[in-house]
Formats: C-alpha cells, sequence, structure tokens
C-alpha cells in the first residue's frame, strides 16, 4: 500500500514529514516538483508532478489519497480513489458532492474521510469529547448553549490583525456567506457575517479577550455532534476568532466584500486573496498562533448542570507554524487510522469513537502550548 500526498502549500508540511518519516511509502504529489523538493526532499524519495490522469494511473487498491488541495478539487480526487477502490482522506467539509458518494464507496469498500484538520477537525473531535460528557448529566428539556470559535492570529499583532496562515480566499469566501446560528432557540440567518462580531474572553492561563463572529451553517452540525432532540437548544454557533480590534482594522476590506457581486466579485476576491499573500504573509520564522475554543452549557429549570470548555493555544516553532501542524497533523493520523482499518467503508467526518477521540487529543495537546478542558461549574 502506497500513501499518495497531494499538495505541499501552506498548511501541509508537517504531516506529510510525519508520514514520510513512517514505514508506509508515500509518492509526494504537487504542481510544482521543485516547490515539492524544496519542503520535503531531504525525507522524499518519490516527488511527481501532480495530474489528475497521473495519480489515477499510479493510485491501485488499498492506496490513500491524502489531498492538501482547494476544497472544489476533493470530489474529482475521491472519485478517482473509488475507481482504483483507495481510500480518500481531506480536511475540508463534506460537501454535498462528496455525501452523494457514500453509496458508491460502501460498494467499492473505501472510506472517504474528510473534517480532519483543524476547523474543521480537531473543533469536532472536542465537541464530541464534551458531548460524551454531558450525556452522562443530560435530562430532556435541558436547555443547551454550544460554541466554538477557531483562528489563526499573528503570535505578534499588528494593525491588521491578521496575517496568511491558510488560504486567503477561503478566509475571503466565508466572509462572504452567510452565516446560519441557533439564538434564542430559533434558527437565524447573519448576512453578512461580521455584522454579529462580538467580544469573546478566552479562558486561557492569562485570561484574553478576542472577536468573534460565526461563519457557515452552524445548524448542521447539532445531528453531526449528536444532539438529543429531547435537549432544547437555546444557542448553538461556529465561528471564527480574531485578535481584539480585528473589525476595525478590516472595515475597508470589509466594505469592499459587501459590495462584491457575481462573476465580477468573484475575480476580484481572488486578487484581494492575491495582494493579501503579498502584503500580510508572515516573514521567514516570524511564529503565527491558533486559538480554540469550544464550550457546551446546559441548564435545569434555571440552574447550571453542565458547563465545561475546551481551550487550544498552539504557535508557530521549529516543526512549522501552528496552522500547518495543526492542519496537517490530524490529516496525517487520519491516513494512519484508514489503514490501520478504524473507518469502515462510507463518507466520514472527524471519528466520533471516544477512544479514537482520546488518542487524537493527546498528539493535538503535544502540538499545543497551552490545551485544557475547563469544568466552569467547579471553577465556580
Amino acid at each position: 500500500m502506497t500513501i499518495h500526498w497531494v499538495g505541499t502549500g501552506l498548511t501541509s508540511v508537517p504531516g506529510l514529514r510525519r508520514l514520510l518519516s513512517g514505514r508506509v511509502p508515500v509518492t509526494v504529489w504537487n504542481r510544482t516538483v521543485d516547490k515539492a523538493r524544496g519542503a520535503v526532499g531531504n525525507l522524499a524519495a518519490d516527488i511527481r508532478e501532480f495530474g489528475l490522469p497521473a495519480l489515477a494511473d499510479a493510485v491501485g487498491p488499498g492506496d490513500v489519497v491524502v489531498s492538501l488541495l482547494p476544497a472544489d478539487r476533493h470530489v474529482a480526487l475521491a472519485r478517482v480513489c473509488l475507481d482504483r477502490r483507495a481510500h480518500f482522506v481531506c480536511p475540508s467539509l463534506i460537501s454535498r458532492d462528496m455525501a452523494a458518494l457514500e453509496q458508491a464507496a460502501v460498494d467499492a469498500g473505501v472510506a472517504l474521510v474528510n473534517e480532519v484538520g483543524l476547523n474543521p477537525g480537531i473543533d469536532q473531535l472536542v465537541a464530541h469529547d464534551l458531548v460524551n460528557d454531558y450525556r452522562h448529566v443530560a435530562q430532556p428539556g435541558d436547555r443547551v448553549r454550544f460554541a466554538s470559535y477557531c483562528g489563526g492570529i499573528p503570535k505578534h499583532p499588528n494593525r491588521f490583525r491578521y496575517k496568511v496562515s491558510c488560504s486567503p480566499l477561503e478566509v475571503l469566501q466565508a466572509l462572504r456567506a452567510p452565516a446560519r446560528v441557533i439564538r434564542e432557540g430559533a434558527a437565524q440567518v447573519i448576512d453578512p457575517p461580521w455584522q454579529a462580531t462580538r467580544s469573546y474572553d478566552a479562558p486561557l492561563p492569562t485570561p484574553e479577550r478576542f472577536e468573534v463572529h460565526p461563519t457557515g451553517d452552524s445548524t448542521a452540525f447539532t445531528d453531526h455532534y449528536g444532539f438529543d432532540p429531547a435537549w432544547h437548544i437555546h444557542e448553538f454557533v461556529h465561528g471564527t476568532i480574531r485578535l481584539k480590534g480585528w473589525r476595525e482594522a478590516w472595515a475597508p476590506v470589509l466594505a469592499e466584500l459587501a459590495a462584491l457581486h457575481g462573476p465580477e466579485g468573484d475575480a476580484r476576491l481572488r486578487q484581494m486573496a492575491d495582494r493579501f499573500r503579498t502584503d500580510h504573509a508572515y516573514a521567514p520564522g516570524e511564529p503565527d498562533r491558533v486559538v480554540l475554543c469550544v464550550a457546551l452549557h446546559a441548564s435545569r429549570n434555571g440552574a447550571p448542570v453542565f458547563g465545561k470548555e475546551w481551550v487550544l493555544d498552539a504557535q508557530g516553532g521549529p516543526a512549522g507554524t501552528a496552522m500547518a501542524q495543526l492542519v496537517s497533523v490530524p490529516v496525517a493520523m487520519a491516513a494512519e487510522a484508514v489503514l490501520a482499518g478504524h473507518f469502515a467503508p462510507g463518507v466520514h467526518a472527524a471519528p466520533r469513537d471516544p477512544l479514537l477521540v482520546g488518542l487524537w487529543l493527546v498528539e493535538v495537546g503535544q502540538i499545543a502550548s497551552h490545551m485544557a478542558k475547563i469544568d466552569h461549574l467547579r471553577v465556580a
């Protein structure tokens, strides 16, 4: 069996290096071979120029294709895997087209594993852990509040309150899309999502105030996380965490985003993303930072009965940027888990099995400078 790792961009290298140091053969595919050699040439014996036909010819039954390409390329790669009876792993959300491959994956006997990066990925692992804890005390009618915020931020704050640690195009696209959340027990659409920006006090060892805003369709995760229909979901939100002062610093950018429409708007968005890469890149050796906070609270008859929160703070270093480590190392763990038979045939997101979740979180904790599960009821 061979692992085919596709893409050696901003968030790829630490996880790829992990697999290259293992026992399973790894073929590295990248659009530019020289860039891949510069990233992992000291470890990789097999680096090839990426093209879908070339990859399809090389993949065999039981292999694993790992994609760190943009999300819109994943379904085509997954279909190659189905044709070759190979498995597939990527960090992106399960799209409608990917979900439609469920029966084909079952019939082919392969696992198509998605949502195993940072966000989505690690955020889901800790969410599953919190829900597993809450089930021990949950009762029908409990009033439940859930919030998950994650973001890449500069370790050393700058005037723009941001630097590029992942795809700036995906960051901008998320801001253009309406957010859907549950608030006051009802679904709400927030368009544009930054209208709902608010302060958030993260329970870090040294308390720190951030700004957060919702992104995407949060309501899609209530079933995925196993929320019982008998619970009353008062609040449920997924969102992005930014440095304090982010909305003010980004006011010109947000104003331009609000004015973009149609194909011309899409083209301008790509121009803006390219400019971000130039103007807001990290200097060589400059550390980035990732902060993740996921909290679940429940009350009964007005009294709190559960309140726990996972908090993670990671900073870049010799092993790579914090963003790259937290995206690509879980992807590598997923590839290893697929080879070990931990995923049945079909389309999957991050694992929810408590044992596997626990093992993955131990490794994530080795990347973070601080990672803890806080019991707010005991602290109070």
